[in-house]
């Protein structure tokens, strides 16, 4: 087994135990098991270490040089889809996610090493800035960390660090705009692109019908609309399902619920954590002491992350639940047309404030979600399925609630969170919608929707919830005039309140 490499200096140490836990995160996602994700996540680990010092890595905002590569995150998760991708290739692919191999062996995995100008718009974008520029889109956008972190880290002035933000942000809009009219595109998609940027430059601007059916069958249009549109909320999904590519969208919902929890638990502590200058006792651990307890902790946080929101005394039953996957060598019973949509193994993952989309048929234009799910149009699992609920199910009491995480012109993202009092075997969730929505994609369940009633049934690894447990599934939809809460929600057949 590869190990961690060890580091150079103390700044190198510092960017280790900062770094560690986002990558030990995605590497839980590509795999089956916690083991299986502490391999790929060091092997990962070792080999961006290896590109980043090649490239004569040097943090730092101001130099003037633009960046030859990633920062460091969005570097190290890439260098772990890349590991999985040889995995896949030597023979161990049966220790991934039977998702993630599906979409190793697409089209969609081809892009992001394909040719240049094929690549998605948001991977494009953020490798033609500056990388102290790109850096703190990332740590902000995706990392979820809170602004005065990211400027004490980067040594910005506190102050002035909003005011920063924005003029990346428009920086970033800039370098995908230009990579969007790079791209080599038939005549339609052409056409569209003067009237695609400026509708997306201001919140007020109405999309015309004909763009918007454009950009609901055109992924490399829906993609770039998603970068230009600053407002809305989009473009944390737009950065991570754009530079990581599978899994993005559930990558981005743990790192928020992980900001989220470390926030909450010891208030300011993602500050410290994040300055490498914070004292002289880091560079007395320089190599392994302070990489091994940076090791320990992301565990633990990461565990912490990864339970199923609402709370209650059952939410250590998905969490356990994660250990005793076995690898899955054969997925063949998913539906290789499905898109991958987030999958996040031990249970659903924190709200995200923004939700992607980019395949035919969606309206949503944000780029192409990731990880586990099952599209509308699936049948594997509608009413009278075998693999439904068990009759000793049936009788469950439960309460719900539904959040919405996110809302866009003609888009939303939503989490449902049901409690039940006792222990089930298998799960069924459905509901009715007001307003004529429609939900397109989801994960942590399957999906059906027949007219206004949706429904949606455990996945392979979430059946079983302990007596007073909760169950938790994410999911994107579309909307148009109104969208209100959906009603009647029941489990297993009985209503929940």
């Amino acid at each position: 087994m590869t190990d961690l490499p060890t580091p150079q200096d103390a700044a190198e140490a510092a960017l280790f135990s900062e770094c560690w836990d986002a990558v030990l995160s995605y590497a839980d996602l590509c795999t089956s098991g916690s083991l299986t994700a502490n391999q790929l996540a060091t092997e990962a680990f070792a080999l961006g270490m290896r590109e980043a010092r090649d490239t004569d890595f040097t943090p730092g905002r101001g130099t003037g040089r633009r960046a030859a590569r990633l920062p460091m995150i969005p570097l190290l998760l890439t260098a772990v889809r890349n590991t999985a991708a040889g995995w896949e290739t030597s023979g161990l692919g049966h220790k991934l996610d039977p998702d993630l191999r599906l979409w190793l062996n697409s089209e969609k995995a081809a892009r992001y090493t394909g040719l240049p100008l094929q690549r998605p718009v948001a991977l494009r974008g953020l490798r033609d800035m500056q990388e102290a520029d790109a850096e703190l889109l990332w740590l902000a956008e995706v990392e979820a960390l809170p602004l005065s972190s990211v400027a004490r880290r980067l040594g910005l002035d506190p102050v002035i660090a909003a005011q920063e933000l924005e003029q990346v942000r428009a920086l970033f809009r800039d370098r995908c705009h230009r990579a969007h009219l790079d791209t080599p595109m038939d005549a339609e998609c052409r056409s569209y692109a003067r009237l695609l940027d400026a509708v997306t430059r201001s919140s007020a601007a109405d999309t015309p019908d004909d763009l918007s059916r454009h950009l609901a069958t055109c992924v490399q249009c829906a993609e770039a609309a998603a970068c230009l549109r600053l407002h809305g909320g989009g473009l944390p999904a737009a950065l991570a399902g754009g530079v990581i590519g599978w899994g993005g969208l559930a990558y981005l919902e743990r790192r928020r619920r992980a900001a989220e929890v470390r926030l909450g638990a010891r208030p300011g502590v993602a500050d410290s954590d994040g300055d490498p200058k914070d004292g002289s006792g880091r560079s007395k651990v320089l190599r392994h002491g302070l990489l091994g307890a940076a090791v320990l902790i992301s565990l633990v946080a990461l565990g912490v992350s990864m339970m199923p929101m609402g709370g209650g005394s059952g939410d250590d039953t998905s969490a356990a639940s994660h250990d005793d996957r076995q690898p899955v060598a054969d997925p063949t019973a998913v539906i290789p047309s499905a898109d991958p949509t987030p999958t996040a193994h031990t249970a659903s993952a924190a709200p995200s404030t923004s939700a992607s989309a980019g395949k035919p048929g969606d309206n949503n234009p944000d780029p192409e979600p990731q990880g586990t799910s099952t599209p509308t149009a699936s049948t594997s699992h509608k009413a009278g399925n075998s693999a439904g609920p068990s009759p000793s199910a049936a009788a469950a009491t439960c309460k719900v609630s539904y959040d919405l995480v996110n809302q866009w012109n003609d888009g939303f993202q939503a989490t449902v969170t049901v409690t039940t009092t006792r222990a089930l075997a298998g799960w069924r969730v459905q509901w009715s919608f007001r307003d004529g929505q429609k939900v397109t994609q989801m994960w942590d369940a399957s999906v059906s929707q027949s007219g206004a009633q949706v429904t949606a049934d455990a996945a392979s690894y979430n059946q079983s919830i302990a007596a007073n447990g909760t169950l938790s599934f994410g999911f994107l939809g579309t909307w148009s005039g109104s969208n209100s809460s959906p009603y009647g929600f029941t489990l297993n057949g009985v209503s929940c309140s």
